[in-house]
């Protein structure tokens, strides 16, 4: 699958700028999907609804399903967090899986950065950052860095398709 990944600060507009190239992508006949990696718990299942009360009872995973959508929850129990590649390995194959989060990972990233959230650029210390959307100058940016201004989506989703890398994803590796 080719993987490419959004990487910024809490704040800057990644899952905003994401929702606004995505319909670009799939409009040319992509299949695209999303990984996003949170940094603190989460919880799609509200506490009293069977599933809940099923994963609370000890189950390890609940797949709920309905004619319009289906969703397998997989509790961890204890066990390490997914690597990108594992969860990868778990989803559907498409043309394009998005990445918001995994900053660590060495896969080519856009860096979205707004001047208002007042952090530094991760761009100096990440090799795989390819290009950075922001409402900075291009004079206050390094230097063969491709700038686009963050509200530029269709340049954006042009350059996403572009540098989209293919990972290798073997199933069945990293199954339980």
């Amino acid at each position: 699958m080719r993987v490419f990944g959004f990487a910024g600060w809490s704040g800057s507009g990644k899952t905003t700028l994401i929702e606004k190239v995505v319909p670009l992508l799939v409009a040319r006949g992509m299949k695209v999907s999303l990984i996003k990696h949170a940094h603190h718990g989460f919880d799609l299942d509200r506490p009293g609804k069977d599933s809940y009360r099923h994963r609370e009872a000890g189950c390890s995973e609940v797949l709920i399903l309905a004619q319009e959508r289906w969703a397998l929850m997989h509790e961890s129990r204890g066990t390490p967090e997914l690597t990108l590649e594992e969860a990868l390995a778990r989803m559907t194959p498409c043309d394009l899986v998005l990445v918001e989060g995994y900053k660590a990972y060495s896969v080519p990233k856009l860096e979205i950065h707004r001047t208002v959230v007042g952090k530094p650029l991760l761009c100096s210390g990440d090799p795989n950052i390819v290009g950075i959307a922001t409402d900075m100058a291009a004079s206050a940016l390094p230097e063969g860095l491709p700038r686009f201004d963050i509200d530029d989506v269709a340049s954006i989703a042009n350059f996403v398709s572009t540098y989209a890398k293919t990972v290798k994803v073997s199933k069945g590796e990293h199954e339980h």
